[in-house]
């Protein structure tokens, strides 16, 4: 058989002397004894086993995919037509790029195109920018468009730095939904579209059946061929939609090796039926579903082609017979790069490109030695060893793509926006999006999820592999109070087990994270001994325990003593802060496992119902526009500047989620002051009104407790015959008592006549006698407050009446102070006890509160004012107000202080008509009634703002406010509007009296109500 073959090589090989020697070659017969020598070695690795194990197929009907119109196959015609025999050769070559490399490697790029005439490129490291400029530079040298590739599997951001990852392909293995897949395959082709790339080496469509395999891993969308098939199909379509080319790899399957072809040739043992069954179905799927372009894999698949140590991407009977006969691909073949071990130890370098063309590829990625394997290729040719028509089927076929993708009409990338168009909102709602679905609840004990009865639970969580301040974290404080421990340094001692045990404390419930993992199982994915005693020493002090594990998903088997167990798969920001909404109900949970792993099978996950608390999402997800919310960065940032105020907190939340939360400047106007976090703690002044003695109000009426009708001296006989004796309730809430605006009497009269402190009532040393505090060193006599109430009810009434001669709407701080008293003579309880166990703890609500100095460890309260004329200190802690001070901060009308996350909670709850998780804290009907405009004497609802009619500007309020908006100010520089119609909240906080309260600055430049514009404007119509 050799000697049949060899013999005609031998007369082309003579014949061909003459034909060297014209062309100037001194010694012919020498070159054409070393491409002899060459083309034998090459015979004897293609001779036939004499019992192949792998019968071929009936071959399959071929599908076109390059089928091009008469005006492309006319573009083809003339490119062709043009080209030389080394610029034919050239269009094989597709050399491996940088953008983050010298000169040097830039004038070698540039030298391969205009001498070696190569047909493409694949990028790896650097930037979108720089890419894009290499790329008009290289495309304007090359006679034919280059075809331009990149390996993205999970996007541009697997290369690029400034640039968006996705999830990878397991934990898009896991989403049930794979509309989704198609909509992020549509997007990254978009992205690279716009980066002037045509070709992506994904999706990747080996299923991975062997848990240890150590290159492809999460790399694959599982081990369910079906699931592979109908992900890796959605995930082609969606990037040939865009016109970029997909490629299926790693044929014929990766899926089941246990070596790493980038360093060595992995064996791949399957049968026949396993390989046909298991391994090829996703790629006879994709194909059938007209893929275009395959890329073939450095393995050993003795079962197809048993030659020792012949990688498939150098078989015949792999890539001609197997994937273009029997499975029918019509389009491009690619192989895997050529410098890769699974080759580059087996061959030399040129020799490889020959081979790999010999046996069915069209494209040579990643080449070594271009030149030189470019002459071995035409000496092949004049040889006879490969055809001169099939090197030009295979430049057709490239030219076929290049126009497929666009490249008749060559255009350079244009720089401008280049971030930004990559980097777009509706990317990033997608990723968001793909998160969410991926959360896979694999275990649930007891229904343990998602968690409820907040008030209930102690909690802590141990975030092992994670710096304090992470993401997940930081998100887990947003819905409860937490004891946080975070672990950079895995544990792995007792001592270490020990301090962590010791900090937990008394919880009752325990999140355990695991971040950093490995992806190696040789490694126990990251997991050290220590952390899963950790959950086992939390079991035994009865703890409940939620471990989530931000990675592998074969890492779960080895958490089998938690309560609950969720799988996150990734440890990026994003699905950070995805798992703490999971977990208390803000997001439900759809994944599913894509893999099996011990007892956990494949298919396993809990559907989690949402639970109605508020969640994360980008603006774009409630039909907000993210660009013109940005324009608030410039408005709080100017305001900062221009000494408006030192710092605040904004936050946007549209249809249950939070869309803007971010947080400006410093806790003062110092050089190095602290700067606004999430934690920083407000006085809220008036806002008390409506976050605390409002909602106990509304809590009270509910319970039938209080009538609004009712005199108000029917619950507090010390009214009766007093000028007070026949306010109502409602008359309080709308502010038409007739009771006087403020009442400063109640604190002067503290005072001595030349401006000092009585000593009867203060004392500068918090003792025994002295327990009310009224400023960080000041404290009170607790009788004081009882003297405050007397004035009260002894203070005269306002002269202002209506037309009838009725109390005319005054807008009263007396009046929520007699509230205040309503409420505590009810319930028997002190406001701020019976709101916070009524209210604030079973919504999760650990920051807002009254005197955060005595009830919080550490609190960050951003000072308000240099009071010089009653406290004479800074005041950072202690309610600003001075009538609420003398009450030792505790006051209907002021006290409370808090931050936008608690505050927009509460106001959830209000918009939700009263319920909030798993629970309902107030009837459904009573929000709404509270809310209405009743009174033919006041604009107010009961308690809360509204828009005035009357008023045609606001300087906190947007005229684009519904007419059922509702919502409040504080004096400090806070606001909170509510909008029904449009399912809005907003909550802005400051310290504008910071350092004096004579800065009004916040109401001449309508900082608020320009914020608040803003806001509407961002709605799209």
């Amino acid at each position: 058989m050799r000697n049949k073959i060899v013999r005609p090589i031998l007369v082309v090989g003579l014949l061909s002397v003459s034909l060297l020697t014209a062309f100037g070659v001194t010694n012919p017969v020498r070159v054409i004894w070393h491409r002899l020598s060459v083309t034998s070695e090459r015979i004897k690795s293609i001779r036939p086993t004499t019992a192949p194990a792998y019968r071929v197929r009936a071959y399959a009907k071929p599908v076109e995919v390059f089928t091009l119109p008469d005006s492309g196959q006319r573009w083809v015609d003339s490119v062709f037509n043009t080209l030389t025999p080394e610029q034919k050769v050239g269009q094989f070559f597709m050399v491996a790029a940088f953008s983050n490399r010298n000169a040097n490697h830039n004038q070698y790029i540039e030298h391969l195109i205009q001498h070696n005439h190569i047909g493409g490129l694949i990028f790896f490291q650097g930037g979108p920018y720089r890419q894009a400029m290499l790329t008009n530079r290289y495309q304007s040298l090359s006679k034919v468009p280059l075809l331009i590739g990149i390996d993205g599997e999970w996007g541009l951001g697997m290369r690029l730095d400034s640039a968006m990852d996705f999830p990878k392909q397991m934990a898009l293995g896991a989403i049930r939904d794979n509309e989704l897949i198609f909509r992020m395959g549509a997007e990254i082709g978009r992205q690279c579209q716009r980066l002037g790339i045509h070709i992506n080496f994904a999706p990747v469509s080996d299923i991975n059946s062997n848990p240890a395999n150590p290159v492809i891993g999460v790399r694959s969308f599982g081990e369910s061929k079906e699931n592979v098939a109908l992900k890796a199909s959605a995930y082609m379509r969606g990037l040939q939609g865009m016109h970029i080319i997909a490629t299926a790899k790693h044929f014929p399957g990766h899926g089941d090796s246990n070596a790493d072809s980038h360093h060595t040739l992995p064996t791949i043992s399957r049968s026949s039926e396993q390989l046909r069954d298991i391994d090829l179905y996703p790629f006879r799927k994709l194909i059938a579903d007209s893929l275009m372009g395959v890329v073939t894999g450095h393995l050993y698949v003795p079962v197809v082609d048993n030659t020792p140590a012949l990688a498939a991407t150098l078989s015949e009977k792999v890539v001609t017979e197997l994937l273009k006969k029997e499975l029918g691909f019509r389009g491009l073949v690619f192989t895997d790069a050529l410098n890769m071990g699974g080759v580059s130890r087996s061959h030399k370098n040129v020799d490889v490109n020959l081979q790999a063309l010999i046996a069915g590829n069209d494209i040579l990625l990643y080449p070594e030695n271009v030149k030189e394997a470019t002459q071995r290729i035409l000496t092949a040719v004049q040889l006879g060893v490969i055809s001169q028509e099939l090197i030009d089927e295979k430049v057709r076929k490239i030219l076929q793509a290049k126009y497929w993708a666009g490249l008749n009409k060559y255009k350079p990338i244009d720089l401008n926006g280049l971030s930004a168009d990559l980097n777009s909102p509706e990317a990033k709602l997608l990723k968001q999006e793909l998160c969410e679905q991926a959360v896979t609840v694999v275990s649930n004990q007891q229904n343990l999820l998602p968690l409820s009865r907040l008030d209930t639970l102690r909690l802590a969580s141990v975030a092992i592999g994670a710096d304090a301040g992470n993401s997940f974290q930081n998100t887990l404080t947003q819905y409860a109070p937490f004891r946080h421990i975070a672990s950079p340094d895995k544990p792995a001692t007792e001592a270490e087990l020990n301090d962590i045990l010791t900090q937990v404390g008394d919880a009752n419930t325990v999140v355990v994270s695991f971040h950093r993992m490995s992806e190696s199982p040789y490694r126990k994915y990251g997991i050290t001994k220590t952390s899963l005693d950790l959950i086992t020493k939390l079991k035994q002090r009865g703890a409940k325990v939620i471990v989530t594990a931000f990675g592998s998903p074969y890492s779960l088997n080895q958490f089998n003593g938690a309560d609950a167990l969720v799988c996150a798969y990734q440890d990026f920001d994003e699905m950070q802060r995805v798992v703490p909404q999971v977990l208390f109900g803000g997001l439900g949970a759809r994944g599913i496992l894509p893999i099996s792993t011990g007892n956990l099978k494949t298919g396993l996950g809990e559907t989690l119902s949402p639970e109605g608390r508020l969640s994360i999402g980008t603006p774009e997800s409630v039909g907000m526009k993210s660009a013109v919310l940005s324009k608030i960065d410039g408005l709080a940032k100017n305001a900062i500047k221009d000494r408006v105020v030192p710092g605040c907190q904004i936050l946007v939340a549209r249809k249950g989620k939070i869309v803007f939360s971010q947080n400006f400047g410093n806790l003062t106007y110092a050089a190095g002051s602290e700067k606004v976090t999430d934690e920083t703690l407000y006085d809220l002044a008036s806002l008390t009104k409506v976050l605390s003695t409002l909602q106990t109000v509304m809590v009270l009426y509910d319970r039938k407790q209080i009538d609004l009708s009712q005199k108000a001296s029917a619950y507090l006989p010390e009214l009766r015959g007093t000028n007070k004796q026949n306010i109502t309730i409602q008359d309080l809430l709308w502010h038409q008592s007739g009771m006087v605006s403020f009442y400063p009497t109640t604190w002067d009269r503290t005072r001595t006549v030349g401006g000092g402190l009585k000593a009867e009532y203060y004392s500068a040393v918090h003792d025994s006698l002295h327990t009310l505090q009224i400023a960080p060193t000041l404290w009170a006599v607790p009788t004081l407050k009882d003297s405050v109430w007397k004035w009260v009810v002894q203070s005269p009434m306002s002269r202002k009446t209506d037309e009838s001669g009725k109390p005319a709407y005054v807008y009263s701080d007396l009046n929520f102070l007699t509230l205040q008293k309503i409420v505590e003579r009810v319930t028997k309880q002190p406001l701020d006890k019976f709101v916070t166990e009524t209210l604030y703890k079973p919504l999760g609500l650990h920051s807002l509160g009254f005197t955060p100095l005595q009830r919080l460890t550490n609190p960050r309260c951003a000072p308000t004012e240099q009071d010089t004329y009653y406290r004479n200190q800074l005041l950072v802690g202690t309610v600003h107000d001075q009538m609420a001070a003398v009450q030792g901060g505790v006051s209907g009308h002021a006290g409370l202080f808090g931050n936008a996350h608690d505050i927009a909670t509460l106001l959830q709850m209000n918009l939700q008509k009263g319920v909030y998780g798993d629970q309902r804290l107030l009837q459904p009907m009573t929000v709404p009634y509270f809310t209405q405009t009743l009174s033919s004497r006041s604009h107010r609802a009961l308690g809360w703002d509204k828009p005035n009619p009357e008023t045609h500007s606001s300087v906190y309020l947007a005229e684009q406010a519904s007419p059922r908006s509702f919502g409040h100010t504080g004096f400090t520089g806070n606001v909170v509007w509510v909008d029904p119609d449009q399912e809005l909240i907003f909550v802005f906080l400051s310290n504008r009296i910071h350092p004096t309260a004579g800065n009004n600055s916040i109401n001449t430049t309508k900082l608020r109500r320009r914020i608040h514009e803003l806001i509407y404007s961002s709605i799209q119509q």
